[in-house]
């Protein structure tokens, strides 16, 4: 494995068109697009890396895979009444589908799912409250407890979050939202603001990879239907509009993140993390996906079967 994932590092660095980074948050704006990590954890507790994996990149969307565990833990299926399960088609932030559909997002990985789900978990607390359990849930997954929110990328999305305030504000027009808006924003912000390095988060994963169940004391996070339904909603709606493309080149569920982190779970034997801040056209990481592509490839991981080629 540690020849393997050093081999596609290699590769990836040699790549000339890295992609562009997210230039519509300043802050994310400043990120040198020159650089690549990749972590592959195991259930048996074994680690291999590759790349400047002890730097800290800001998770983005990526974070919404734990707030969604949160809120099955908290409201279970009811969840499902706020958010649907179905792929949007449509860039990450759209108001499109929104207004033919009620105010009801498509999925809790678009912008719009994520913030009715946050909405959803905050039940009445205050956002410093729901952001510390959100932090000590991701922190106790990835048995990490110096993981933190990198408050000047928060502040950088609340100054440049008009879009977000739409969606929120137009699904609240419909009755939806049960917490003030202004709120529930600030707490997307902040979880979205969430810093980690390919190691934290191919760590924090691993309960995906592994039936719900913690890999180092078997402790359940989650029930085994629920975790396998999270890979589900992964692999058709973790890539936004090119979701489909992902489970074609990769094969594997995914969530990716605008910071240019992906993070991959190949059921029963992985968890991947991914970092290269340079983004295609859709908004997922350039390098990370030919990273996934050539890993899912060389140890046929695909949750579709190996892979003799196109």
């Amino acid at each position: 494995m540690q020849a393997i994932i050093d081999d596609i590092a290699e590769q990836m660095m040699a790549v000339e068109d890295k992609g562009g980074v997210a230039g519509y948050i300043p802050q994310l704006a400043k990120v040198n697009p020159n650089q690549f990590a990749m972590s592959v954890a195991l259930p048996t507790g074994e680690i291999f890396n590759a790349g400047c994996v002890d730097t800290h990149f800001s998770i983005q969307s990526i974070s919404k895979v734990f707030t969604l565990t949160i809120a099955l833990g908290k409201l279970g299926e009811n969840i499902w009444h706020r958010v649907g399960r179905e792929p949007s088609g449509d860039p990450f932030n759209s108001i499109v589908q929104l207004e033919h559909e009620l105010g009801k997002p498509r999925n809790p990985f678009i912008n719009a799912g994520a913030i009715a789900v946050v909405d959803a978990i905050m039940q009445g607390h205050q956002p410093k409250e729901v952001l510390a359990e959100i932090l000590q849930f991701i922190r106790y997954v990835a048995d990490d407890e110096s993981i933190a929110i990198d408050e000047k990328v928060a502040r950088s999305e609340q100054e440049t979050g008009s879009r977000n305030a739409s969606l929120a504000h137009f699904m609240a027009s419909f009755g939806h939202f049960e917490n003030p808006v202004d709120e529930v924003l600030g707490t997307y912000f902040h979880h979205c603001s969430i810093a980690m390095t390919t190691k934290q988060l191919a760590r924090a994963g691993l309960f995906l990879a592994n039936d719900g169940r913690y890999p180092s004391n078997n402790y359940k996070v989650i029930s085994s239907q629920r975790a396998k339904r999270i890979n589900a909603m992964m692999l058709m709606c973790g890539h936004y509009d090119g979701s489909g493309e992902f489970a074609f080149r990769v094969g594997l569920p995914g969530k990716s993140g605008v910071g240019g982190g992906i993070l991959a779970i190949a059921p029963g034997k992985a968890s991947i993390a991914v970092w290269s801040p340079g983004l295609d056209t859709i908004g997922n990481s350039k390098l990370g996906t030919m990273a996934l592509e050539l890993l899912a490839s060389k140890t046929g991981w695909s949750v579709f079967g190996k892979s003799e080629g196109a």
